[in-house]
Formats: structure tokens, sequence, C-alpha cells
């Protein structure tokens, strides 16, 4: 699935994370409010954000993930990530993941972001389903699935160990016939 490909919207790039943007990675990651609800602890040093970007680079090489770097168009530099992780190609589904630097909330960029990638799964990726794991506490993502056209399907009781805590999670989908 080489080369890496990249997308745009209004006004980012959804380009290969390299590690070139380990600093942007670690300062996204070492924020308690992104990880939060994020299977990962907070980033305490800049290795943690260069064997992570190593991982994903691998995992796409291998077909196994897809993980965009959200840049703004203005100077390039990483404000977020997003992308498909859990891909199950033998039943054309994954399940989509994304966070963004605090400072970026609450200004539509996540909004434009999960479109795109939602259209390129659909569209190039050949998804019929396209699935996301959300905390029910975490109602900024909720509200922004719920915008794009994803319906909340249940709760998953304890689906997942995080940090030292089982965790519910709600599931929610999209599925190709119902993508507008």
């Amino acid at each position: 699935m080489t080369p890496f490909p990249e997308l745009e919207t209004k006004r980012l790039l959804l380009r290969e994370i390299k590690q070139s943007d380990s600093q942007d990675i670690f300062q996204i990651f070492s924020s308690d409010e992104v990880t939060k609800f994020y299977d990962v602890e907070s980033f305490t040093n800049m290795k943690q954000a260069e064997e992570l970007i190593q991982r994903w680079n691998e995992r796409f090489v291998n077909g196994q993930v897809i993980r965009w770097g959200i840049a703004l168009k203005s100077d390039n530099r990483i404000i977020g990530t997003c992308g498909f992780h859990g891909w199950m190609k033998q039943h054309y589904k994954a399940a989509m993941g994304y966070e963004l630097a605090p400072e970026f909330w609450q200004q539509g960029y996540m909004t434009e972001v999960a479109q795109k990638i939602v259209e390129y799964g659909f569209n190039t990726l050949e998804l019929n389903r396209i699935e996301a794991f959300v905390e029910p506490e975490n109602e900024g993502s909720r509200k922004l699935l719920e915008k794009i056209g994803f319906s909340e399907e249940g709760i998953l009781k304890e689906n997942y160990c995080w940090k030292n805590r089982f965790v519910d999670t709600v599931i929610y989908a999209l599925l190709k016939k119902d993508y507008v």
C-alpha cells in the first residue's frame, strides 16, 4: 500500500508522520488532556514519541494500519493524528482513531479530518464498516462521531484494560450504505 497517501482538507494536510515530527508528537501525547481517554500513559520523554512513529510506520508498511499526521497547511506542523487500526480486510472493516492537541479543540478541525478519512475508508480502502470505540465519558468524541453520521450501537462492558482499570466503551459505527 505504499506510497503513503496524502489527503487534503480546506485547512489541513493529512500526511505521513516522520521522525522529524517527534517533537510535535511528544507535545501532543505528553498532554494529560489528550491521553485521558487514550490507551497510553502521557509521554515523559522524546524516545516514546520516536517509538510510536516507528511503530505506526512499520504497521503501515505491513498493511495493518494507516495513521496520518494532521498538519496545518500554514506551517506543516503536526497538531494531531488520525487513522484506521483493527483493520480486518477479509471483513471490509476497520476502527477509526484520532487525537488533537488541546489548543486546537472546538475549532472544527477534527470534523474536517474525520469526514476526509471516512471518505477515504469507503472509497479507496473499500471498507464496508468503520467503527469507533469511545469511553462513555468522552463527550467530545461522541458528539463528533454523531455529527459525521456514526450511530451508537451499544456499550461494551469492561471491554479494555487501560491504565490498570477495566474500561467500558461505547461502540459507534458507520456503514457504507448509510454514508452520505
